[in-house]
């Protein structure tokens, strides 16, 4: 994993997670609590808040995100710039500052006048983004956007027929379009992926949301830092049907969990709770690597087939030969006396083994690969057989 450098904060896997604050000098947003147009306001909100609260990295926001509202032009974000520059000459306290934005030109001018880092939510539609982020020699959080700054965060917008191919667009989930958009124009050397959680567009849903917080480790598999912004989500409120206000708990957990898999970032309005969450998930985590006389090993972080692929994917190895070295144990209770002989003969046939366990239970031991062969010629067996295949069919994804 690489480690980014952000005006002297350390992110990644080397460093505890980092906690990002929030600060909106635009009327329209949504969260009345961090919005301010008072420089001098705005100030000790972010120095009692934010900094005092534990935030490592305090993000403002020139205009509303969030698809109800009007794009702003560069210009009129330039308009707002001067509430921003007067906050953070008015802090006491010791933060990184980011702008966030989606226009160079205004990413351009922030850094020029005392800003640390750059939150592109539209990541990198604006071409010349990557070019000033990397003339600035700053850090840059870059969500996953299709190619029009006009539509941050709805990857599924994008025209992955002409982009990649029509096959891969036939067969791409929602969470393989936002792993292909952070890739959209580049990636600078301090770039960190932030995989674009929340409702960007009318085809997202919910379930879209969980499906990408289950395969965060994926994320890992593009070699930078990741932000994740889950803060009293939706797709969190909905699990434990609570509306936002009664949603700390599950952002908390969430919060916890987001780390233990990879995140290194979380952006967020309930500071210092969060960072104790982030810390706790921080703790159980276990990432091996070791550096000695110039020689480094690295554990890649792979939970699942499908994170083994993608890693060898990016490394550009075949991610077919993943089902040959990944090793299933799955355990299976409830068929009769006659289905487990006829699993025994299958297993046999390509290479698994079934065992009898404790409780009447059995234990079927392979790679990814024999235990698919194994799925597939279940799956033409009659009654439970056919079941047990098309089962561990889905369990193998």
């Amino acid at each position: 994993m690489h480690n980014v450098d952000a005006a002297g904060l350390g992110i990644g896997d080397d460093y505890p997670p980092r906690i990002m604050g929030v600060l909106n000098v635009s009327e329209e947003s949504p969260y009345d609590p961090s919005v301010f147009d008072d420089p001098g306001e705005a100030a000790r909100y972010v120095d009692e808040e934010l900094i005092g609260e534990g935030a490592d990295i305090v993000d403002i926001g020139l205009e509303s995100a969030n698809k109800r509202f009007d794009v702003l032009s560069a210009d009129e974000e330039l308009e707002r710039l001067h509430v921003a520059l007067d906050t953070i000459e008015s802090v006491s306290g010791d933060a990184t500052f980011s702008i966030e934005t989606r226009y160079a030109e205004v990413a351009d001018e922030a850094l020029s006048r005392g800003f640390d880092m750059v939150n592109d939510i539209c990541g990198f539609a604006d071409p010349e983004m990557p070019r000033v982020c990397e003339e600035h020699d700053v850090a840059v959080a870059k969500m996953a956007s299709p190619p029009e700054l006009e539509r941050p965060g709805a990857v599924e917008e994008t025209d992955w027929s002409a982009r990649k191919s029509p096959d891969w667009a036939a067969a791409a989930d929602y969470v393989d379009q936002v792993y292909e958009a952070l890739k959209q124009n580049g990636l600078t050397d301090k770039t960190i992926v932030d995989p674009a959680f929340g409702g960007w567009s009318e085809a997202q849903t919910l379930e879209d949301d969980r499906e990408t917080f289950r395969r965060l480790r994926e994320f890992r598999a593009l070699g930078r830092p990741m932000l994740v912004s889950i803060n009293r989500k939706n797709f969190l409120g909905e699990i434990a049907d609570r509306e936002t206000e009664e949603r700390l708990p599950v952002s908390l957990a969430a919060t916890s969990m987001a780390v233990e898999r990879g995140a290194h970032v979380i952006r967020t309005h309930d500071v210092a709770e969060t960072r104790d969450a982030a810390l706790i998930g921080k703790a159980f985590t276990e990432r091996a690597s070791v550096t000695a006389d110039g020689l480094t090993i690295s554990q890649l972080d792979v939970n699942s087939t499908r994170e083994f692929r993608t890693q060898l994917r990016e490394r550009g190895i075949d991610p077919a030969i993943a089902g040959d070295w990944q090793t299933q144990l799955l355990e299976i209770d409830g068929l009769v006396p006659d289905a487990i002989d006829r699993l025994t003969a299958i297993a046999l046939e390509h290479g698994a083994v079934v065992r009898r366990v404790t409780g009447g239970k059995w234990l079927l031991v392979g790679s990814t690969e024999t235990i698919s062969n194994v799925a597939t010629d279940l799956s033409t067996e009659n009654g439970r057989l056919s079941d047990l295949g098309r089962k561990l069919s889905g369990v193998l994804r």
